[in-house]
């Protein structure tokens, strides 16, 4: 995976075979907190969503001094990979399970280049998922997605609210929240896969 500083990436994977990879709130818990160790700095994790078998991320890539030329790979690809493989072995051991859990590639999808709606469309993609996948009916409820954050019902310090509420011209928590509950222009979201 390539990343560039200052550039929009929706990150995804799934479970392999689309089986679950959240088995309980103590696993997506953990996920987070790996996430938050291991990812925060190289990146701004401006909307995340984790669902029972797969995961969004909305990032924008931090300036961090280093040279990814050397290495011709940014280092949170390989900080991703170093979640993504911790949080296998302790599931697999926490279901008895050996073997895969997620999909061979993570996807990465720039979406600095083209549309700036693609960045928008992703950010409010990622907290409506849990409802278009029936999941829950009101967005507020699902509590494993920085939609909480923005909205004002939590006060979480993962996503970088800030960054969001600027690069969206969000006014405050209830425009934010009218703006979430709006229908996404399906050609939209074909773009940002």
């Amino acid at each position: 995976m390539q990343f560039e500083k200052d550039y929009w990436y929706h990150v995804y994977n799934r479970g392999n075979n689309r089986q679950k990879i959240f088995y309980g709130p103590e696993n997506y818990l953990f996920f987070l907190k790996k996430i938050r160790t291991q990812l925060l700095p190289y990146t701004y994790i401006v909307t995340y969503c984790l669902m029972p078998n797969h995961f969004h991320f909305l990032l924008k890539i931090k300036d961090t001094k280093m040279d990814v030329m050397a290495s011709k790979q940014h280092p949170l690809a390989k900080k991703l990979g170093v979640v993504l493989g911790s949080y296998a072995q302790a599931i697999n051991k926490q279901e008895n399970r050996t073997g895969s859990l997620f999909q061979a590639r993570t996807k990465s999808k720039n979406l600095s280049k083209g549309d700036r709606n693609y960045a928008l469309t992703c950010f409010h993609y990622i907290h409506q998922n849990p409802v278009a996948a029936n999941l829950v009916k009101n967005i507020e409820d699902w509590e494993f997605s920085s939609y909480r954050d923005y909205a004002g019902l939590r006060n979480g310090s993962l996503p970088a609210k800030g960054i969001g509420y600027k690069a969206f011209s969000i006014k405050d928590e209830n425009h934010f929240i009218e703006q979430s509950r709006k229908i996404l222009k399906p050609e939209l979201i074909k773009k940002i896969f």
